[in-house]
């Protein structure tokens, strides 16, 4: 295991802005930091960030933690892997753990992956920048295409001798086995079970996660034989899922959020062109057909997609097909349409970065307006043709989500078209009103009832609901120091977990927290909110973060331009911390009063009646005290 010291000083380095800002665009509001949540799709922000509190609550889909958490539910790493993902970036030295077998496996296993490709990587440059094929074929066809050397080596592209097995040999020599280099797609094995290296004679763009690793290479072939294919990607593998990742983006995330757009063309040689043309928020759907997953991707740094694709009418075709994926998942899509036989990289050599620029801004199209011309002019005047244009329009129209935004597109789609206004409209609310009655197939089933729930449920539900309000008083406020009672400097932990000795809580989360904070108490210590978010018991964790977080901020306007004043709970802690208490108390004996009436309905024998009745009133004495108790604390 990481040394606890090494550890308490990764949790208190890591700013929890800084983790989850390399992944999600953030914007202020109020006291928080809010975006688009990366673990579930979502138009509008429920994604918070709390700086203070060094944590993030999705109050979409519930997710929720510190740093660690976030990179762990993030990126699918261990404990230990976040830990040293965090110790990386912040640059803390890690001294040599021990794990256990399974784990140390799984890790080993999964590092190799990284380290084998990273190795390949390095070989493949090496290769093209120092052996005299490499120079000749690899680097020559890079210098062909305009690309410059800081563009090369900031993309790490590389060249892979022609050769069967000049990696294999290279990579077996040094330790690797042969396992690995088939696991991570680098070596095929043929019918003869003889290994070969998968891309022999071709240059290599790496494909780098999110977080900047290489996780897997497209590899292009310089031969003119068509029965070689162009292009060879790397398979699928643990690190490496191709509808996951978009080429380009760990070099341009800064860049879409800064210029809050993407560029998306097609090809990795369209990336580097354009990016080197200073245009550095471009990214390419990688080897794959734009996916929904890679949509929801770009959605973390921007609402703003243009496409820049090929001018051939099959470029057309495609860049209508995959647009209305992104229209569904409610971000604003233009097109850049380039003349016949020029894709992004060959125009860009053509005009230039300047011109290129200047090309983009003046040509760029709304993508419901592009699809409505395109589709009117390959319609011509065959009316049963045109009728087909707009159904397909009006569908494109009913994936947006906003309403206002689709109610514009309507207005301007009908003057294109030459069609009453009216008409689209009533086209488009029967598209609606069938996509409510058949919800999408990627979409969650709502959540149904809970199974037998009855009124009398209800006094159980509510029980919880305040032995949860006691546990979030004593995790905002356990740590700060009063003087009540007659008591001088008594902090509110151990005042309330004294006040609550007669109190058995049966949420079992909230008894767990309880407990944990009265055996620390006993030993001497205090322990903070931090010490719950951060437990390695995850329902610890999940309850405290839930319970310290609000979507909801008070805004200064409510005083400062129409003078209501709204009373803070710290105002009065004593009020808010034993009113907190003493419901709960009552609540409790509420639930007792319940029981005895219960028996006594019950009861047949007159001396067990004498004892249930008296209990009752002895109970029912326990609870006027408390309600005469509650009276003069939260009144005064």
């Amino acid at each position: 295991m990481i040394p606890k010291e090494t550890v308490d000083k990764i949790l208190e380095t890591a700013r929890i802005d800084e983790v989850v800002g390399d992944f999600v665009a953030l914007k202020k509001r109020g006291t928080s930091l809010i975006g688009l949540c990366p673990f579930h799709n979502e138009s509008t922000p429920s994604f918070h960030v709390s700086v203070p509190k060094g944590i993030f609550k999705c109050f979409g889909c519930g997710k929720g933690g510190d740093s660690t958490r976030f990179i762990m539910d993030h990126e699918k790493y261990s404990y230990p892997e976040a830990l040293k993902y965090l110790a990386n970036k912040y640059q803390i030295e890690i001294a040599e753990e021990v794990q256990s077998p399974e784990r140390q496996e799984a890790d080993l296993r999964r590092e190799g992956l990284y380290v084998v490709t990273t190795r390949a990587a390095r070989f493949f440059q090496d290769s093209m920048w120092t052996s005299q094929e490499g120079q000749t074929i690899g680097l020559g066809y890079y210098k062909e295409r305009g690309f410059r050397d800081e563009v090369l080596k900031k993309f790490e592209l590389g060249y892979s001798p022609d050769s069967w097995d000049a990696f294999i040999t290279k990579a077996l020599q040094e330790g690797f086995n042969e396992k690995i280099l088939e696991d991570a797609g680098l070596a095929i094995r043929n019918d003869k079970g003889k290994l070969y290296d998968r891309f022999r004679g071709r240059v290599l763009f790496p494909i780098h996660s999110f977080t900047g690793r290489i996780i897997g290479f497209g590899g292009r072939t310089l031969k003119t034989d068509k029965k070689v294919p162009k292009y060879v990607n790397s398979p699928e593998s643990e690190i490496y899922h191709k509808s996951d990742v978009l080429y380009g983006l760990y070099f341009a995330k800064k860049a879409i959020r800064d210029a809050d757009n993407c560029y998306l063309v097609e090809g990795y040689a369209d990336v580097l062109s354009v990016h080197q043309a200073g245009i550095e928020n471009v990214v390419a759907s990688s080897g794959t057909s734009l996916t929904t997953a890679q949509i929801r991707l770009i959605g973390r740094f921007t609402k703003n997609i243009t496409i820049l694709y090929d001018g051939d009418p099959a470029g057309i075709k495609a860049s209508l097909r995959g647009l209305d994926m992104i229209l569904e998942e409610g971000l604003n899509v233009r097109v850049v349409l380039f003349p016949d036989g020029h894709d992004p990289d060959s125009y860009v050599r053509k005009l230039g970065s300047s011109e290129f620029k200047n090309y983009i801004e003046k040509n760029q199209k709304d993508f419901i307006l592009y699809k409505t011309t395109i589709l009117l002019k390959y319609a011509g005047t065959d009316p049963i043709k045109k009728a087909g244009v707009i159904r397909e329009v009006v569908e494109s129209i009913a994936k947006i989500p906003d309403s206002i935004k689709a109610s514009v597109f309507i207005r301007e789609c009908s003057t294109l078209m030459q069609i009453d206004e009216r008409a689209l409209i009533t086209e488009l609310n029967k598209l609606k009103q069938g996509k409510y009655k058949a919800p999408r197939q990627d979409e969650p089933d709502p959540l149904p009832p809970p199974d037998g729930m009855e009124y009398a449920d209800i006094p159980s539900i509510l029980a919880q609901v305040q032995e949860q309000e006691v546990v979030r008083l004593l995790l905002n406020y356990g740590h700060e120091l009063v003087n009540w009672d007659g008591v001088t400097d008594t902090y509110i932990a151990p005042y309330a977990i004294s006040n609550m000795a007669d109190v058995t809580f049966e949420d079992p989360v909230c008894k767990l927290i309880i407990d944990e904070y009265a055996k620390r108490i006993d030993d001497g210590e205090l322990p903070t909110v931090q010490d719950f978010i951060q437990s390695r018991d995850q329902r610890i964790a999940d309850m405290a973060i839930s319970l310290v977080t609000s979507p909801y901020v008070l805004s200064d306007n409510w005083y400062d331009k129409r003078k209501i004043f709204v009373r803070n709970e710290t105002e009065n802690m004593r009020a808010t911390i034993l009113g907190g208490i003493f419901h709960l108390k009552k609540r409790k004996v509420e639930e007792i009063l319940k029981n005895i009436r219960e028996e006594i309905q019950k009861e047949v024998d007159e001396d067990n009646m004498t004892i249930l009745l008296q209990r009752y009133m002895r109970v029912k004495e326990v609870e006027k005290g408390i309600s005469a108790f509650l009276g003069s604390v939260v009144v005064k």
